[in-house]
């Protein structure tokens, strides 16, 4: 979702390094670009570990997350559209493919806000958010369990990541990964990570994905 369907991220990045600077920790923005798509409480696990050399309690990861999310609120901005998702999904939408949101995050808004931006492209029923799963990215948990809601395998389907994480957890199901790099980190952090094919953005991929889709259905 976020970086892919919406322009997202620097406003969860500012929130997240605010709250962890309000905490005392030591803060780099470009770290929650490398941990994108993990869930919020695997990333605060890995901040505490990093302070403290021990796990965050279940109240502190609760705790925190809440603050991180009060805060992306309280940024009072709206994202927006990622330029060229709509015309990814209006492609595979033609082509009659079913369109899974496989996400960390846990925004109970979540639905919501996809079907005023993107109406007619999702269903609640082919979501997995952060609270369907024990593992998040960059387990390949997310993204099997994306396979078998949409009673598919894993050579039936096409990804669309942006995260390094990401990437590793549909490369680690066995999927075609594509990924769109809108974020600061260099093409190659996501080729390394396993993408079979980088993008510089989505609207870029819009010109192609007809072509990926097509492709992958005479294999």
């Amino acid at each position: 979702m976020d970086g892919v369907l919406y322009d997202s991220m620097p406003c969860h990045v500012q929130a997240w390094h605010e709250t962890v600077l309000s905490l005392g920790f030591d803060s780099n923005p470009d770290d929650y670009y490398l941990f994108e798509g993990m869930t919020g409480p695997a990333t605060i696990g890995i901040l505490f570990n990093r302070a403290y050399g021990h796990d965050a309690t279940e109240e502190e990861k609760q705790s925190i997350y809440a603050q991180k999310s009060e805060r992306f609120v309280e940024l009072n901005r709206i994202p927006l559209p990622m330029p060229g998702a709509e015309e990814v999904l209006e492609t595979v939408k033609k082509r009659g493919i079913k369109r899974v949101l496989v996400t960390g995050s846990g925004q109970p808004t979540l639905y919501g806000s996809l079907n005023k931006d993107f109406p007619g492209f999702f269903e609640k029923e082919l979501m997995v958010t952060g609270y369907d799963v024990k593992f998040g990215k960059p387990h390949p948990e997310p993204y099997l369990l994306g396979l078998e809601k949409a009673g598919v395998k894993a050579g039936e389907a096409l990804v669309v990541e942006n995260a390094p994480l990401g990437v590793q957890s549909a490369v680690a199901a066995g999927i075609y990964t594509i990924a769109v790099n809108t974020g600061p980190l260099p093409d190659k952090v996501l080729s390394d990570a396993g993408a079979n094919i980088v993008f510089p953005s989505m609207t870029a991929l819009s010109g192609k994905i007809a072509f990926l889709v097509d492709g992958l259905r005479t294999s």
